[in-house]
């Protein structure tokens, strides 16, 4: 079984979308539209590195203290394939000033914004191969917004700057993971920068194609929609998740979206950020079952389901 052994998140200064106006190009129609129709008030900003931001999450994570060698793999999960010139890694000196150089380096992007779900289902894969039922993997989620397409998904979502760590394990004690589903579209929308026209494609299609992908997890699982407890979305907007509620049948206040107006979008971060806040408001109590959700451009669509 993977379960999701802890989760913290490094969440640095949020900032007022109405500051950042001029540098994302936004005309003021279509910052009345973020504030009043995508429920956006704020995004994390932060002057820190990359690095910096990711070693913040994990300094929060009191569990990794102490079980260094238990980790086998560092998984940093991205929506941007590059964010620097080879040969530099930056994850190479995160590796290293967190003791684990024991422990093999990779990284996942091909999901794009999904890319954290399905580094949870690959560390679930080669812990499973290990075959050592006390190792451990780390995922490093999150990234800065450093180009202009990386700040902005045109009418969409405004892009945060939060990380977070995960350290997935093969137990089966708590937050297990019961089913998974993924699904790469391409055609309408599949482009991964989008014109206009090719985002309201996007739009379109946006609400069934989640339902769907949401469904086949929740299958896989063994459950019906009906015993999903909390929707763990990622953190477009609010107006595509009250449309997605009503395709995929879940009421919408099972899903959790307190987040979305003062983070702003945090690439694959967003579904380990919104556990991590629910889950200190008590609405995870054990045994119940939720539902994480994330779709990245160039349409791949993912939904992961754990019991508590």
């Amino acid at each position: 079984m993977t379960s999701l052994v802890a989760v913290s998140t490094y969440v640095p200064t949020t900032v007022s979308i109405d500051s950042l106006q001029d540098e994302l190009a936004l005309s003021a129609t279509q910052l009345r539209r973020f504030r009043r129709m995508y429920g956006l008030s704020d995004v994390c900003r932060s002057s820190e590195s990359e690095a910096d931001m990711v070693l913040g999450a994990v300094s929060k994570l009191g569990f990794l203290i102490g079980q260094e060698e238990r980790v086998r793999y560092v998984v940093r999960a991205k929506t941007m394939p590059a964010a620097n010139p080879y040969p530099v890694n930056p994850m190479v000196d995160v590796r290293a000033a967190l003791g684990l150089t024991h422990a093999t380096l990779l990284t996942v992007t091909d999901h794009a914004c999904a890319s954290g779900l399905l580094a949870v289902d690959l560390c679930g894969t080669l812990l499973a191969a290990d075959g050592d039922p006390d190792a451990l993997a780390l995922i490093l989620a999150g990234e800065k917004a450093f180009t202009h397409s990386a700040q902005v998904i045109p009418d969409v979502a405004i892009m945060g700057e939060a990380t977070a760590a995960v350290l997935v394990g093969p137990g089966a004690e708590q937050d297990v993971m019961l089913g998974y589903a993924t699904a790469t579209l391409g055609g309408p929308g599949g482009e991964v920068i989008l014109d206009d026209e090719q985002a309201a494609q996007f739009r379109r299609i946006y609400p069934g194609a989640v339902a769907d992908i949401a469904r086949e997890a929740v299958a896989a699982a063994g459950l019906t929609v009906d015993d999903i407890d909390l929707v763990l979305p990622h953190n477009v907007n609010k107006i595509s998740w009250v449309r997605a509620s009503g395709a995929l049948g879940i009421p919408r206040a099972k899903i959790f979206l307190e987040n979305v107006g003062t983070t702003g979008h945090c690439f694959c971060a967003d579904p380990f950020l919104n556990y991590h806040t629910a889950n200190d408001l008590g609405l995870l109590p054990p045994g119940s079952c939720y539902l994480m959700i994330s779709v990245g451009l160039g349409s791949t669509f993912s939904a992961m389901v754990f019991r508590k």
